[in-house]
């Protein structure tokens, strides 16, 4: 059982072990280790045991990166700010942009 409750109830995040306790159930719910989100997103398992202790000052991109591979992206009651954004611009893919990043240089 999820000490926040059923599965449908609001948790709140309001710090770093709160992300820490998220990404830890959202990874057992998957039926994943830690060294497995690890290869899937593509950091270490230590980091993975750290952000789930609570590490205050992860990698807000690779926390993030984490909870959408496990199917638990971050949801806000705000509507979308558009800080500007035209329309048609279009979204930034930030694991493609890793990927190339890691490939050899040819």
């Amino acid at each position: 059982m999820s000490p926040y409750g059923d599965s449908e109830a609001i948790m709140f995040i309001r710090t770093s072990q709160d992300i820490g306790a998220l990404l830890r159930e959202s990874r057992k719910k998957a039926g994943l280790g830690q060294a497995e989100l690890a290869r899937r997103i593509g950091v270490s398992r230590q980091w993975v045991a750290e952000v789930e202790r609570g590490k205050p000052r992860a990698e807000m991109g690779l926390v993030l990166r984490a909870l959408n591979t496990l199917d638990n992206p971050l949801q806000t009651g705000l509507a979308t700010p558009s800080y500007g954004r035209v329309a048609d611009t279009p979204d930034i893919d930030i694991d493609a942009i890793i990927d190339a990043a890691r490939q050899p240089p040819q």
